[in-house]
């Protein structure tokens, strides 16, 4: 081969080179962050967030329709099983849907670690509550460290401490919020999302948490139960009305 020959065969491979080189900056084309992933390999925590938790509970996981995920409180006092559990399967009765693929859903077990993992390192902090006793998270763990069932008759003399002035006495709302026994609310909530209502309140609207309501005089966790079925009896009774209707209809 030619002098002239071998330096025309190095030069075409160099701009070989330089052109390929020069197609990951053409104008327009997407990074490698920006290109298409198939659902399953997304792995980027505000992007699952964003595309599964968002729509209800707040695009920076607060001021949504259902709990703000964005609060150090209610993070300290959910487990991280327990989180991940709703997550995985949601919550039967209400408007939880469960998002595990063995569930029916659309998110893999690893992309489920990921959405707990980034909500607790993200949005938690622990530290801010290690002095503080928490009260129990359920009513069988409330069980569990010896508090007894809930009364709701209990329950009513409770609300109108601890409730009343926020939610109104007569129960139908107040100046500060509204009605919680209303029958459209109590059907889109389980008895639990009642309880960590009551425990952790809504930072994002301005509800206190169970040690507020009272200065000095936080809800103790038997108060805590006995309020959640008081609120409960009412969804109860309202099934229990629409049952009667039904069967004068027949």
């Amino acid at each position: 081969m030619t002098v002239r020959r071998r330096v025309a065969v190095v030069f075409v491979g160099i701009v070989a080179l330089s052109s390929a080189a020069s197609c990951d900056r053409l104008p327009g084309k997407p990074t490698s962050a920006e290109r298409w992933k198939a659902a399953t390999e997304v792995t980027d925590f505000y992007q699952l967030y964003g595309q599964n938790c968002s729509g209800c509970h707040g695009a920076d996981g607060h001021l949504g329709a259902a709990r703000p995920l964005n609060d150090p409180l209610y993070l300290a006092l959910v487990s991280a099983a327990t989180l991940r559990a709703v997550i995985a399967q949601g919550v039967p009765g209400t408007s939880a849907p469960a998002f595990a693929q063995q569930a029916g859903g659309n998110l893999t077990d690893k992309q489920i670690d990921i959405l707990v993992e980034g909500m607790r390192s993200r949005w938690g902090k622990a530290e801010n509550f290690k002095n503080v006793a928490l009260p129990p998270y359920s009513l069988h763990d409330a069980s569990t460290l010896g508090s007894g069932p809930g009364d709701p008759q209990r329950g009513a003399v409770a609300y109108q401490t601890y409730c009343a002035q926020c939610h109104g006495k007569d129960d139908s709302g107040g100046s500060k919020g509204g009605s919680v026994i209303d029958p459209a609310y109590l059907a889109l909530v389980s008895d639990q999302a009642l309880r960590t209502a009551v425990i952790v309140g809504r930072s994002d609207l301005g509800m206190p948490d169970w040690r507020a309501h009272i200065p000095d005089r936080p809800m103790s966790p038997q108060e805590i139960s006995d309020v959640v079925a008081w609120l409960a009896s009412h969804r109860q009774a309202e099934l229990l009305s629409q049952g009667t209707q039904s069967t004068e209809r027949r």
